[in-house]
């Protein structure tokens, strides 16, 4: 007998639509690009407040130029500067700080997912004269202020570029491959702390800090790469597993007057995961980390002696996460977002690092902060406070009070500000309405102008067989879980109907959320035309609930977020719709580490699972990631073992297909080939494919379609 329970659902106005003669989406409609959404072009404010400018492209002939807009018209000023037989065609541009030289980014080339290679021109915007940067192609070229100089790295050196003698020197030269890194970080910084110019310019131009990385003693790692040619290569690069050893990492100063370089003692700093300048010339503010990352330090630098003094710090018993949301006034006092208080939220602190005031408070979390206007006094941010799966924009004064709703509709707000916030352009989605593009007024939110919607695209999906995604929350394990469901259209109560789970479940992700929809939505509307029922639930570890929601995975990563998987699934089961026998899960990455435990933790309650990417042992995963939630092996050896799948294969009973690709720098092929032996000495059935030379996105020129086709049958054979 099964049992009845409640879900609460929550469904956002989007009415079934009528099958009759509508067309069903198809592999090819998805990745052939029949869906692509109209976006609002990168705009970027101007200094006065009044303006913007956008990098526009046209296909034939091929050009590219920097146009200029007024923000109360909308109507293009001028065109800037655009590619002719003097200027070649751009892809992006950076002006310097007083706007008078512009940095022109041209073939530019991917190094891993943040990192790029280019060569680089500056135009001047007063004489139009056009500089080229340097003949060879150099990483993260920086203007100094008043753009008389461009700062860059070439080969792990940084070198400055004088633009009116031409004169270029170098600055650093001990940079060389897989030993010293200066200017720019490693991989592991990278792609963990999200940035890769590691030095910067002071607010005069004067001193350039910069981060040098020692990554000799890094454990080195290489992956065949099959290429065209006859013989394969291999590719070599240096990356830090969960317990081995960093990169020794630190902050110099250099003196562009004299061409001397000094160091900076930061004490026991074992990362240094963000350098800023405040206003003041002389001090740069450097945040550093200890290996546990649960202790981080806010120190200010005086760049006329080097020394330091600690601002803040904050300790936590898991971890604390690293940000941009560091905003110094005038005087050089500071915003700063923490979690102190259990949520996320912005503080205010004096230029001595004493607390003057908590800005923002409330169980709702602070999601980005926008900035601060110095004239009204205000601080712009966005925030959950209408509901986790939502997002609007609101304004506050520095003191807490008169906060501001700016946006109106339900679903996912972002804002950009003009420079002097008089205006700001907000994108809004939701799992109903494709984005939107509308000009506001910053003090009130009052919506000024339409720039940009997706009407053509929702007329398109009209002619679609599409069903709604119903927002619901289901109890689970003491907790209630975000859940999204989608049912077919012609959806019969009285029928039974196989049931496939979607997962991520990273720390502090989000997969269930009232915003427009993604490739994976629509291919999951595929199998729902198909009489499938299609589901996600965000469990335990995710973000947007309070710090104790997000951190409670603490030390054992997939544990707690697998039983709410299993558990989530059961309970589904229990609804008189859904076939308790036919029970899937797939995911992507972290996804892919979770149906893959699923199926087999929960091989009970799921009879298949797809793992696209997946971890299998987080031993074989970075240190910064891993060490963040799990410490290290050395210390953790059961947080490590107890959830790596390869280590329990004969729990297998259900179709499980693993995917990978060959290349993949991030989450290595190892995780799957290791699972791919265990599962064969276990003596049990699966399939599996790899992907030559695919890094961790998996795709490029029909990957993709070949992937979702595979995934599709298999999905339509075994659940």
């Amino acid at each position: 007998m099964r049992k009845q329970f409640l879900l609460f659902l929550i469904t956002f106005g989007f009415l079934t639509l009528s099958t009759a003669q509508k067309k069903k989406i198809s592999l090819e409609d998805i990745w052939g690009g029949e869906f692509r959404t109209e976006y609002m072009d990168v705009l970027r404010s101007m200094k006065n407040g009044k303006q913007y400018t956008i990098l526009n492209f046209n296909r034939s002939p091929r050009s590219s130029s920097l146009d200029k807009y007024d923000y109360k018209s909308l109507e293009k000023v001028e065109t800037v500067v655009s590619s002719s037989d003097n200027v070649p065609f751009f892809s992006s541009y950076t002006f310097s700080k007083d706007e008078s030289k512009i940095l022109l980014a041209t073939e530019i080339e991917a190094i891993f997912r943040h990192s790029r290679l280019g060569v680089y021109y500056v135009y001047d915007v007063a004489t139009k004269k056009v500089t080229k940067v340097s003949d060879d192609k150099i990483q993260e070229p920086l203007l100094s202020p008043d753009g008389s100089k461009v700062a860059y790295v070439k080969e792990n050196n940084i070198y400055i570029l004088d633009i009116g003698s031409g004169n270029t020197k170098q600055i650093t030269t001990d940079g060389s491959k897989g030993t010293i890194i200066n200017g720019v970080t490693d991989w592991v910084y990278e792609e963990e702390f999200a940035f890769v110019r590691a030095f910067d310019w002071n607010s005069n131009g004067t001193k350039i800090a910069f981060l040098r990385f020692d990554e000799t003693n890094v454990p080195h790692f290489s992956m065949d790469v099959y290429g065209q040619n006859l013989y394969p290569f291999q590719y070599e690069f240096k990356y830090p597993k969960a317990g081995e050893e960093n990169a020794e990492v630190s902050l110099h100063m250099y003196d562009v007057a004299s061409g001397d370089t000094s160091d900076v003692n930061l004490g026991e700093a074992y990362y240094i995961p963000r350098i800023k300048w405040m206003n003041n010339p002389n001090h740069l503010s450097v945040q550093t980390l200890n290996r546990h990352q649960n202790h981080l330090k806010l120190h200010s630098v005086d760049a006329s002696d080097n020394s330091a003094t600690l601002l803040l710090e904050e300790k936590d018993k898991a971890y604390v996460d690293i940000t941009d949301d560091l905003t110094f006034l005038a005087d050089d006092s500071f915003i700063w977002t923490s979690e102190m208080d259990g949520f996320n939220h912005i503080y205010l602190y004096n230029n001595e690092g004493k607390l003057k005031n908590q800005i923002t408070s409330g169980e709702w979390e602070v999601t980005s902060y926008y900035g601060y206007n110095a004239k009204g006094k205000r601080i712009y941010y966005q925030s959950t406070e209408n509901g986790s799966i939502n997002r609007d924009v609101y304004s506050i004064g520095t003191n807490g009070k008169k906060k501001k709703r700016l946006t109106s509709k339900t679903g996912t707000n972002s804002a950009d500000f003009s420079a002097d916030y008089t205006y700001f352009i907000n994108t809004f989605s939701s799992a109903t309405t494709p984005y939107e593009f509308t000009l506001h007024l910053a003090s009130n939110g009052e919506k000024l102008k339409n720039i940009k919607d997706n009407a053509a695209l929702d007329s398109k999906l009209e002619e679609y067989e599409l069903s709604p995604k119903e927002f619901s929350t289901i109890n689970i394990n003491g907790n209630d879980l975000n859940m999204w469901m989608i049912k077919p259209a012609d959806f019969d109560p009285n029928k039974e109907y196989p049931l496939l789970m979607f997962q991520y479940s990273g720390p502090g992700s989000q997969q269930v959320a009232n915003r427009w929809l993604g490739s994976n939505d629509y291919w999951h509307q595929l199998l729902v035309s198909e009489g499938y029922i299609v589901a996600c639930v965000d469990g335990r570890g995710t973000g947007y609930k309070g710090r104790d929601f997000k951190k409670v995975t603490y030390l054992n990563l997939v544990k707690y977020e697998t039983e709410d998987q299993i558990a989530a699934a059961k309970k589904l089961s229990e609804l008189p719709y859904i076939d308790e026998d036919r029970t899937g899960v797939w995911g992507w990455s972290y996804g892919g580490h979770m149906s893959t435990n699923c199926l087999l933790k929960g091989n009970d309650t799921f009879e298949m699972a797809i793992a696209v990417a997946p971890v299998t042992s987080w031993r074989f995963y970075d240190t910064i990631y891993t060490e963040r939630f799990m410490r290290t092996p050395q210390e953790n050896p059961e947080g490590y073992d107890n959830e790596s799948p390869f280590n329990y294969p004969e729990l297998l009973k259900g179709k499980y297909l693993l995917v990978h690709g060959s290349g993949d720098d991030n989450v290595h092929v190892q995780n799957s080939m290791r699972m791919i032996e265990a599962l064969i000495q276990a003596n049990k059935p699966f399939e599996w494919a790899i992907y030559p030379d695919k890094n961790h996105g998996i795709y490029g020129g029909n990957t993709r379609l070949h992937l979702f086709t595979k995934m599709t049958n298999f999905v339509k054979e075994n659940l």
